[in-house]
């Protein structure tokens, strides 16, 4: 009973491991454990090796903080900086670096048999920006009731769609009917636009690559007409 009571009355402070930094976030200041540290000064000049005690004061002294940046080494390595101006640093080179990777998915675009021309180019416009992105898209005929028993309607609008992409889409799987839905996949044509400049100069082709073809105006294409 009474050792019950003790651990009851113990810090919640002691308890909780809320003290310890973050995971992948470095120790600064009375988190620093080490005794001894290998300190570089604000400045990026090199002290050396002090006691953790003379490196908080140094630290305390310039208004700055005194962060951990390599834990393995022996003593390990601390230097004074804005901890604050540290960390937004680091979460902006984070969030540059997230920029620059491109994350390719499957988007979808449906199409219903009766959809008007404001529509089509509307979609098509949506998978022209899909593409260019460098995503992949999945267009899907939706048909309903007695719609079913025109699937040449479905077949006209996917074939006017890939004509008024041009040569900015590849077909990846042609259109097939599955239940209800005919479908296709489209991927962004990038590697022939890249391939063809490159190839030898012995005809004028690359003359004909030019990136015209990526701009094709939707009011080229007359929506089907669906009655």
């Amino acid at each position: 009973m009474r050792r019950h009571q003790l651990q009851e009355a113990t810090p919640l402070a002691q308890k909780s491991p809320a003290i310890a930094p973050p995971i992948n976030e470095p120790r600064y200041n009375e988190r620093i454990r080490a005794r001894e540290v290998r300190l570089v000064d604000a400045d990026g000049s090199q002290v050396g090796v002090v006691s953790i005690v003379e490196a908080l004061e140094r630290a305390a002294k310039a208004e700055l903080d005194l962060v951990e940046v390599a834990a393995q080494a022996d003593p390990p390595v601390c230097r004074i900086m804005d901890y604050g101006k540290f960390r937004y640093e680091e979460a902006q080179r984070i969030k540059e670096s997230r920029k620059k990777t491109i994350h390719i998915t499957m988007k979808e675009v449906k199409f219903k048999p009766k959809i008007g021309k404001g529509d089509f180019n509307t979609k098509v416009r949506h998978i022209h920006e899909f593409l260019t992105d460098g995503h992949k898209v999945k267009v899907t005929l939706q048909f309903r009731g007695r719609e079913m028993a025109h699937p040449e309607l479905g077949t006209k609008i996917l074939d006017a769609v890939i004509e008024d992409l041009g040569q900015l889409a590849r077909v990846d799987t042609m259109a097939r009917l599955e239940g209800r839905n005919m479908t296709m996949v489209l991927s962004p044509e990038k590697k022939t636009a890249a391939k063809k400049p490159s190839t030898k100069p012995a005809a004028p082709a690359p003359a004909k690559t030019a990136p015209v073809v990526t701009t094709a105006t939707v009011e080229e294409v007359p929506a089907p007409a669906v009655e």
